[in-house]
């Protein structure tokens, strides 16, 4: 396991809220703890399973970094910017998911995609594929219309209720 790869872990494990967790990989060995104070420390112990230990590695645990204020003209400017934005969607029907699982927006990886946007579309047809505990469930319209924005990279992880696609009914 190269060093990438435990930072990616690091980073999952802190996100998720968990306090320890154990991953044996082969002949590697690895226990990432998180502290709960303010500033979250992760130690990394890489142990062949052969035996011997391997230095213990600390590293930091990624912290969200605070923005600088911007002056106050781009910052009134950006959020009138975002209240048109919500006022423009708010005359658009979200196709949201109904199920928790990864998203997909081809059938296989050498096919095209379901929908684009700028398609038409109507009840029934199939918009993407959620995979959820390896069983692929394909997503299919309750709504016509035009597909207006895809919302959701491909091939990432989507939550229950999370908006997939905005599509206009008119």
């Amino acid at each position: 396991m190269d060093l990438k790869e435990i930072q990616n872990l690091i980073k999952f494990v802190a996100k998720s809220g968990a306090s320890e967790v154990k991953l044996e990989t082969g002949d590697v060995k690895i226990t990432i703890k998180t502290g709960s104070d303010e500033k979250e420390t992760t130690i990394v112990q890489q142990v062949p399973v052969g035996g011997q230990q391997m230095p213990q590695q600390q590293m930091q645990a990624p912290q969200p970094q605070p923005q600088a204020k911007a002056p106050q003209q781009q910052d009134s400017g950006s959020a009138q910017k975002e209240s048109e934005s919500a006022a423009d969607d708010s005359k658009y029907i979200t196709v949201k998911s109904p199920i928790i699982g990864t998203f997909y927006r081809k059938p296989s990886p050498d096919k095209p995609t379901f929908v684009e946007v700028g398609d038409s579309i109507k009840e029934g047809d199939v918009l993407c594929i959620i995979e959820a505990m390896k069983l692929f469930n394909e997503i299919e319209s309750e709504v016509s219309g035009k597909v207006v924005k895809v919302l959701v990279d491909d091939s990432s992880p989507v939550e229950f209720d999370q908006p997939l696609f905005l599509v206009d009914p008119s």
